[in-house]
């Protein structure tokens, strides 16, 4: 997969704030060198934050985002400091841009204070520095800069890189679960969310992740898995399924092969497969009339749509046995205001960062509400969670 393919979901993302015109766009600009960001000299340009995926040196692909001023008045400027702050939920460096002749005030103390409590690396970059009469000596994570004359933009770069390395772990889809030249089997169904001549991401990105590891992906559909496994000739270490065919393929799959799904392996990769699994249980206890809201992370045409809104609103149904009242959502709208809902399925999020995933669990949790996956719900609903949690058994055991 180049560079340019990279999936937007595990690129860097380095989120450009403060207040309206610090110079905000013209350091994104310099930054960048590109003109990324509208710039004038009317306060409060940028009315919504703008992103751009990217190949950014020394990082490598990344995702800019520049945000509107976090200090707007009026209901609209309420309306852009929301959108600010859904932002942070999937930054995963900060860069503070600071009028240098106002210094700091109030906003970029909230700001930080935001940044800390999200736990987000920072650093304060210290805008038109060339007005200065004599340059500060800056603490360890400010920088003095000038989008104008491109002073310290190199520096800052750099600074950026480091935070940005910090946040990059050795992770693993499947890879860590099987050894080299281990087969691996892949059931995925082609239906309407696979368009033509592509495979969805989960499944890309599981195929790239076990070659790197050195083992043999043999990719096929449901209908072909009884003679893909009698004429394999040695027995798969692993057999990983689309959610969807799960049922078939459980009753296929003999049992002393491990079997598991895309989408539980992306929630372990994305760090919310414990939340997954623990929620997945309330989906027994749902009762007459309760409110189930079913998120859904892609933005662009709904690649699960029929999955969320036509077979999981079927299975529950059939599974409970209880008129639910549902919900939908999609893309980056996440509703704030949890308490209402007995459950929240959430798709496994491939087109969402792993901050952002961990964000909208966290959200889900605080207001007391259990959150499960597609995948895992699927699982659950169909009596194979258990056996599709061995390959990872300090997570079976919360069953």
């Amino acid at each position: 997969m180049g560079m340019n393919q990279m999936p937007a979901a595990n690129r860097i993302h380095i989120g450009f704030f403060g207040r309206r015109n610090a110079g905000k766009s013209s350091v994104v600009n310099a930054v960048t060198n590109q003109e990324l960001s509208v710039v004038s000299e009317v306060r409060g340009t940028t009315t919504d934050p703008v992103s751009k995926t990217m190949e950014l040196l020394p990082m490598g692909p990344v995702v800019i985002i520049d945000t509107p001023g976090y200090d707007d008045e009026g209901s609209l400027g309420e309306l852009r400091v929301r959108k600010t702050k859904q932002v942070l939920n999937k930054t995963d460096v900060a860069v503070l841009v600071v009028d240098a002749l106002a210094g700091l005030t109030e906003v970029e103390r909230e700001l930080t204070e935001i940044f800390e409590k999200k736990e987000i690396p920072y650093i304060i970059a210290y805008n038109k520095a060339d007005l200065l009469k004599e340059v500060p000596e800056a603490g360890s994570r400010e920088i003095y800069i000038s989008a104008l004359e491109k002073t310290n933009i190199y520096e800052l770069k750099e600074k950026i890189a480091v935070l940005s390395r910090t946040q990059e772990s050795e992770k693993h889809l499947a890879g860590d679960l099987v050894k080299p030249n281990d087969f691996v089997v892949l059931v995925t169904p082609i239906d309407s969310a696979a368009p033509k001549g592509r495979l969805i991401l989960p499944q890309q990105q599981t195929i790239r992740d076990l070659l790197e590891c050195g083992a043999v992906s043999v990719v096929i559909r449901e209908m072909e898995l009884k003679a893909t496994l009698a004429g394999l000739g040695k027995k798969p270490a692993l057999v990983i399924t689309d959610s969807q065919a799960f049922a078939k393929v459980s009753a296929e799959t003999p049992a002393d092969i491990p079997l598991t799904s895309f989408s539980i392996l992306m929630a372990r990769y994305k760090g919310t497969l414990e939340a997954s699994v623990q929620g997945a249980a309330h989906i027994s206890q749902l009762q007459e009339g309760d409110a189930v809201l079913i998120a859904e992370g892609c933005t662009h045409h709904r690649q699960c749509e029929d999955i969320g809104t036509v077979k999981l609103p079927r299975w529950l149904r059939e599974f409970t046995g209880k008129n639910l009242r549902l919900s939908f959502t999609s893309g980056t709208e996440f509703p704030e205001e949890l308490s209402s809902y007995r459950l929240i399925i959430h798709c496994g999020g491939c087109m969402l960062n792993e901050r952002e995933m961990r964000y909208r669990i966290q959200t889900a949790l605080d207001a007391g509400v259990p959150v499960t996956n597609y995948g895992t719900a699927i699982a659950y609903m169909n009596g194979i969670l258990k056996r599709s949690l061995e390959v990872l058994p300090d997570i079976q055991k919360l069953i």
